[in-house]
């Protein structure tokens, strides 16, 4: 850059010591008057702190490392898949397309469920061109997570890591196929931890991990991974018209999933046979009650000969409470019920008119 007051400085600008010029005020007793040549503007914005010894550019190439070797080791194991449909005389229709990893050598893919959800005729994509049959093994519309199986055996595949040490600002990679375009790479950090995203079902998946990672339709299903090449997260939404915000469903969630669609080929969860809105709760009956929340579960519809119908609960009724645990909105009671042991009797805290009494059922599988 062009400096004006350049011309004139020079001229009376000390010379380096390793010139062997000495002029009359130089004193090379003092180490504090030695003069230092600072870079040169031509070095860019990758400047050397001499101070603590930190050279810009070794850190850039450990960001470069830290990502390389995550593509190296995990990028292999990341397939774009295509979701098809086939029916008796008529011609095969698309369901969808996205990413997967493969988790087993033997071809376990994990992948979103909005993915492959009602596909018939699947096909995965490996990173070196060749492609697989594949067929579907179980999907959770609620997590929105799904497994499939590609037919190969001794495939590549990526380490399944945990998200409950995860930091809010670590380095995180995601790798998938976003409009087709295979094998691409984003990185960025972890924004935020814990948030909550509602599923096609509408239910509440919880632990949701937020990212500024770039993701395009198609990365859906791909990995989230650290810098360790460990999956800690299945990318699984983005926000339309909004910048460098991304979601993943944590690992740990996703590893529960995979063990319940591996097993059944589907998640158990149990079911009361209610409808139900969150709904306030008067001040006095709250007092009167001495309830420590302002809202419950208000039921608005009773199904014929299920449990709730069994135990005797009525529309209008209010759930305030499971095994004597607070519940202030239905997702509260999915939350609980994930997991619920079936056979296992429930006590539910209710409040009919000015009344408040608890009674025992005995949770369904839902269908």
């Amino acid at each position: 850059m062009f400096d004006a007051h350049r011309s004139s400085a020079e001229s009376s600008k000390p010379l380096p010591a390793s010139s062997g010029y000495r002029g009359e005020n130089d004193d090379r007793r003092s180490p504090a008057n030695a003069e230092v040549d600072e870079p040169s503007e031509a070095d860019g914005p990758l400047q050397v702190d001499r101070a603590r010894g930190i050279d810009d550019r070794e850190l850039l190439d450990s960001y470069s490392r830290a990502v390389v070797a995550v593509v190296e080791h995990v990028g292999p194991a990341v397939v774009s898949i295509a979701a098809g449909t086939r029916r008796p005389g008529a011609a095969a229709g698309v369901v969808g397309a996205g990413s997967g990893v493969i988790f087993t050598p033997d071809g376990y893919v994990l992948t979103n469920s909005h993915v492959v959800h009602e596909a018939t005729d699947l096909g995965v994509t490996l990173t070196d061109g060749s492609t697989l049959g594949a067929t579907p093994v179980g999907s959770d519309p609620a997590t929105d997570l799904a497994v499939i199986r590609a037919d190969g055996t001794g495939l590549p595949i990526a380490q399944l890591g945990e998200s409950a040490s995860l930091r809010a600002g670590q380095l995180v990679v995601a790798i998938g196929n976003p409009f087709g375009f295979q094998s691409t790479v984003s990185a960025g950090v972890i924004s935020a931890l814990g948030r909550s995203l509602r599923s096609g079902t509408g239910q509440l998946i919880e632990n949701i991990i937020q990212t500024d990672v770039a993701l395009n339709p198609g990365n859906s299903g791909g990995p989230l991974v650290d810098t360790r090449t460990r999956v800690i997260g299945i990318n699984t939404a983005i926000i339309r018209m909004a910048q460098a915000i991304s979601f993943a469903i944590p690992i740990d969630t996703a590893k529960w999933v995979v063990g319940e669609l591996l097993a059944r080929g589907r998640v158990r969860r149990a079911y009361l046979g209610i409808a139900g809105q969150t709904r306030p709760i008067d001040r006095l009956a709250a007092r009167r009650h001495a309830l420590s929340a302002s809202q419950a579960v208000e039921i608005i519809s009773v199904e014929p000969h299920g449990p709730a119908a069994i135990a005797g609960l009525r529309e209008g009724d209010l759930i305030i409470a499971l095994n004597e645990r607070g519940v202030r909105t239905v997702d509260d009671m999915h939350r609980m019920l994930v997991g619920w042991p079936f056979g296992d009797a429930l006590k539910v805290g209710v409040i009919r008119g000015d009344r408040r009494f608890d009674v025992s059922m005995v949770p369904v599988e839902a269908l």
